[in-house]
């Protein structure tokens, strides 16, 4: 009997051991040679933020992220159409990383001290500050004229946690997209939107009737591409590959490709990008 259970649990250690050898592989891949053999690279971007990234009334995602998207495939995969764009939301993007739903984010990710403690940047592509947009009937040009009003912002966005932190007795409003707050401003159920400077330059430039005021508050941030914590490789290659698109213009190419038309002439690209 005791042979028999010798014999059974060498037989189940054996099965064992091949089962191991056989995940081992798939474990031990690398996060790039993933994407190589599934032929695509999954990165999120917004769908309602132009001129970052928006989908087009040809159901195309376009802007500033998407056409980096592109790149970064066609340098990774040998193809820019080998993207797979995941539409993701502000309050989101880490959630989407820590979970596997994308290899990379591009979603206008600042980044922060908080941020960086649950995702890993890559070198920032980017330079963006806060600003605070209001109509041009009832203008709000400081911090203080915000106190007894309604500030719209967007939850998980660096607007949100600025004032959160530094002005918490101004009220805030919050969405989860974009276009419900900018919807919540044009319908007056608030007094001033506070988001991203760049993309509040674009807005109200489509937006008459309302001006971005308050251009920058805080320190500037950076905006740059996220990779899941701990994913080594992946961040060392976007690391190289942004310093290579920095040093060859990619940057200010995509800046006249995609924000021109946004901005005209009202936007310096030094203010917003890395050159």
């Amino acid at each position: 009997m005791k042979k028999l259970l010798s014999i059974i649990l060498t037989i189940v250690l054996a099965v064992g051991a091949l089962v191991g050898c056989s995940q081992n592989p798939a474990e031990n891949q690398s996060s790039i040679d993933k994407i190589k053999a599934e032929g695509k690279v999954r990165i999120g971007v917004f769908s309602d933020k132009p001129p970052f990234g928006f989908v087009d009334e040809k159901g195309e995602n376009q802007g500033y992220d998407v056409y980096l998207a592109k790149r970064i495939a066609k340098d990774l995969l040998g193809d820019e159409n080998k993207v797979e764009y995941v539409l993701v939301e502000a309050a989101n993007r880490v959630e989407y990383l820590e979970s596997n739903k994308v290899d990379i984010i591009l979603a206008n990710f600042t980044v922060t001290p908080e941020r960086k403690e649950k995702v890993d940047f890559a070198n920032p592509y980017m330079k963006v500050a806060l600003g605070v947009v209001s109509s041009d009937g009832s203008p709000i040009k400081s911090v203080e004229e915000l106190k007894g009003k309604k500030l719209l912002v967007n939850k998980g966005t660096t607007a949100e946690s600025y004032f959160t932190k530094n002005h918490p007795d101004i009220e805030l409003i919050k969405y989860e997209q974009n276009t419900e707050t900018f919807a919540a401003l044009t319908d007056g159920r608030g007094d001033a939107l506070a988001h991203d400077n760049t993309l509040l330059f674009a807005w109200a430039k489509e937006n008459p009737g309302y001006t971005t005021y308050i251009t920058s508050l805080g320190d500037e941030d950076t905006i740059a591409p996220a990779v899941k914590k701990g994913d080594t490789e992946l961040l060392e290659w976007l690391n190289k590959e942004i310093d290579t698109l920095t040093s060859e213009g990619f940057f200010k190419e995509a800046f006249e490709k995609t924000l021109v038309p946004a901005y005209g002439d009202t936007v310096k690209p030094e203010s917003v990008i890395f050159e």
